[in-house]
């Protein structure tokens, strides 16, 4: 039973994807704040450790009511429950997926604000990677979508503090991800996202049709597109977490691709050809 109920999550989630009417709307944030010392963005020019590399998640929250999908069960629709959410707390969710992986060590987790709802922090054990993801408001989709895109072009740079060691993300981080539904479906973006340092940062995108909406975005932001989409997808964590083990064991683009791929097909009951057709990478 609980099998059935998995798969029937996600058909759900595959559904999901479809564009809002005019009537539908994406609240904007609010200035409301509830920080943890460890959680603390602080400005740009805050001294990191260059010799830790991060990785840095945006996760936008499956939300029935605000993002245009079509709906899935209220308990795992809510964009304003992490604990429960389809992309974060729910089975294969971001946050308990990882927590569960053999390959990271969870660190801790704090609420940031009314708009991240969560940040996770886990630092791989076999390496000097540390991974930081972000919950968004499911609200709050399209400014997930604009950190992100601003991120990949090394307009907005941040510092995490630490325990041990202040850690680069958004713009200082080495791989920036997107997870949940593809916004840019539903709402245009003036801003032109132009990279000035130099920089080529990696990237995946975990959205429907993420080549398609995301790529016009990206051609001046000097990126290097590991993993994207060519249809409708369930961005469930596993995906991310077995292209994650090629990206830091350092292989091709191509090799990324494959492991997403496999996980994808492996979690989804669907052909690893079906799954390759449907992730690729540059």
């Amino acid at each position: 039973m609980k099998r059935i109920l998995i798969l029937f999550v996600s058909m759900l989630t595959l559904l999901s994807c479809k564009p809002m009417t005019k009537q539908d709307s994406v609240i904007e944030p609010s200035s409301k704040t509830r920080m943890d010392v460890f959680a603390k963005d602080t400005v740009p020019e805050m001294v990191f450790d260059t010799t830790t590399k991060t990785i840095h998640i945006i996760v936008a929250l499956c939300d029935n009511k605000n993002q245009g999908i079509v709906p899935v069960p209220e308990k795992i629709g809510n964009g304003q429950d992490p604990k429960n959410n389809l992309y974060w707390g729910a089975l294969y969710g971001m946050k308990s997926y990882f927590k569960k992986s053999k390959d990271w060590t969870f660190i801790h987790s704090v609420e940031v604000n009314d708009t991240i709802l969560e940040r996770i922090v886990l630092k791989h054990k076999k390496s000097d990677f540390y991974l930081v993801a972000d919950a968004y408001d499911g609200r709050r989709i399209k400014e997930a979508t604009e950190i992100f895109l601003r991120s990949s072009a090394g307009l907005t740079k941040k510092v995490l503090p630490l325990e041990k060691d202040n850690i680069g993300i958004e713009g200082n981080a080495k791989l920036l991800g997107y997870i949940g539904h593809d916004g840019l479906m539903d709402f245009t973006l003036q801003e032109k996202f132009i990279n000035e340092d130099g920089v080529k940062r990696d990237l995946i995108i975990l959205a429907c049709y993420s080549r398609d909406f995301f790529k016009p975005h990206l051609e001046k932001a000097n990126t290097n597109g590991l993993l994207w989409t060519t249809g409708l997808m369930a961005p469930e964590a596993y995906t991310i977490h077995d292209a994650l083990i090629g990206y830091i064991n350092k292989e091709s683009n191509d090799q990324i691709r494959l492991r997403g791929a496999q996980a994808y097909a492996k979690y989804q009951k669907c052909s690893l050809k079906a799954a390759k057709n449907l992730l690729i990478t540059n």
